[in-house]
């Protein structure tokens, strides 16, 4: 069999406590959370049944999944540290069973762990939270972001469009500019005082100037009002905070070379969720990997100090990764480091941890 007695037992109680500590915390999270919010549930005549189904049922795997790493480490550390208070890692390594063979199991836990944090992160919870920041906008407090500055891409391959100020309450732009060129030289330049947005990609041009060159020839176009099919939509340069969170895996993807080929530069964000979503399913084998190393020994002052350790390491975890994220969002620090610069980090950690354990 694959898997033998010994094996399962440890699974049962890894999984077990994991979901059981992430039922406990959340409880007391969601408790608090509803304190905060109460005045602006009753403020803006928010339903019950919103309330309940539209944030709270979308806000509790949220915030699961977003302290994974937390909920896995105290798991880890607390029933290990149990079993080490019942002698019971002595009788599995006395039976012939070896350390190393003894981690097997806590793997196989992580690995599932690990594989559901992906699967809720990159494909269940963002649709999740498009109904919870909805909700937030609507009875809480707005944070959608109705307007953009200074807006400059590549709409097409040698075509720039350049926004002075877009307003999408009215769907309407102003100083706008649309350059073409041809093997970077500027062969005709169309500037308007307001543009309007119809439907996909089409879009109305209100007093605009188009000036065509020809070598050392210019030829001049006035009118009123145009129709063009520019493409490009409000939602290209429009972004919203947690607008990242709202996106499948697939979906942050596509955008981002979507935005990139544009040379759209506000992107950064987005680069760190889509190199979050992969770095923290790998933060439950390195934080397993510590807290068995650290908890595997009976230790006189009993399983609260290895519960104490594990906590503050597991927060220490989660700050450096918030710390290196904010000198991403902030500096020049790429995103792809600052979201894997604290397993790089930890991993060590926890092979040192691993051969000190006493085996």
């Amino acid at each position: 069999m694959f898997l033998k007695k010994i094996d399962i037992y440890i699974i049962k109680k890894f999984l077990g406590t994991y979901f059981l500590s992430i039922a406990l915390i959340i409880s007391i999270a969601v408790i608090f959370d509803i304190t905060e919010k109460l005045d602006d549930f009753f403020e803006h005549n928010a339903p019950l049944s919103a309330i309940v189904f539209d944030y709270y049922l979308n806000f509790i795997p949220y915030f699961a999944n977003l302290f994974s790493p937390l909920f896995v480490f105290i798991s880890v550390i607390f029933f290990t540290s149990k079993m080490a208070e019942n002698t019971e890692i002595i009788a599995i390594l006395a039976g012939g069973v070896s350390f190393r063979r003894m981690m097997f199991p806590y793997f196989i836990s992580a690995l599932i762990v690990a594989a559901m944090t992906f699967y809720l992160s990159s494909y269940v919870i963002p649709e999740d939270n498009r109904v919870r920041l909805e909700f937030s906008d609507q009875y809480i407090k707005k944070k959608s972001s109705d307007y953009a500055r200074n807006v400059q891409m590549e709409v097409e391959p040698n075509v720039v469009m350049y926004l002075e100020r877009y307003e999408d309450s009215r769907k309407k732009g102003y100083g706008f500019s649309l350059e073409k060129f041809d093997r970077k030289k500027l062969v005709s330049r169309m500037t308007a005082g307001s543009i309007e947005y119809d439907s996909l990609n089409n879009w109305h041009i209100e007093n605009y100037i188009i000036r065509t060159f020809d070598g050392l020839s210019e030829k001049l176009t006035k009118g009123d009002k145009i129709d063009s099919v520019i493409n490009m939509q409000p939602a290209d340069f429009l972004i919203n905070p947690g607008m990242q969170e709202q996106m499948s895996l697939s979906e942050l993807n596509a955008y981002l070379k979507k935005q990139k080929s544009r040379g759209i530069g506000n992107i950064k964000e987005f680069e760190l969720e889509y190199h979050r979503r992969f770095a923290f399913p790998l933060a439950a084998f390195i934080l397993t990997l510590i807290g068995v190393s650290l908890s595997s020994q009976k230790k006189r002052g009993g399983m609260g100090i290895n519960i104490g350790f594990g906590i503050l390491l597991s927060f220490s975890y989660i700050m450096f990764s918030t710390i290196s994220s904010t000198f991403s969002l902030n500096g020049n620090m790429p995103p792809i480091l600052a979201m894997w610069i604290p397993n790089f980090i930890y991993l060590p950690i926890g092979i040192i941890l691993y051969m000190r354990a006493p085996k």
